[in-house]
């Protein structure tokens, strides 16, 4: 194992870098870190649409099995929500080129 530094710029913006501290493999190629860590933008948009559609963000507990129970029944809902959305853009594409077949919503 290795501890990597991987720097990021901007395209839009150049004076702009990001860092990135990873610890991989020593084999690890420089494509799979960048990679990896392109992934972490995904990863936190997740979480900010989790808060704001499922509240996430809003448990008030003192006991790890109240936390846990409630950031799993959020991200459940939070990915329900967003099977729920893939089907309706799909419908709606469907919809724009004149094709009728219904596609089942999950229940």
């Amino acid at each position: 194992m290795r501890r990597w530094l991987l720097l990021r710029g901007d395209i839009s913006e150049p004076e702009e870098v990001a860092f990135y501290l990873a610890y991989a493999p020593a084999g690890t190629s420089a494509q799979e870190l960048a990679r990896t860590a392109g992934k972490r933008w995904k990863i936190e948009e997740t979480f900010e649409q989790a808060k704001g559609e499922t509240g996430l963000d809003e448990y008030e507990v003192r006991k790890w099995d109240g936390w846990y129970r409630h950031v799993t029944l959020s991200m459940v809902a939070h990915a329900y929500l967003s099977v729920l959305r893939s089907v309706a853009e799909t419908e709606q594409g469907a919809a724009k080129k004149g094709i009728s077949d219904p596609i089942s919503v999950p229940s």
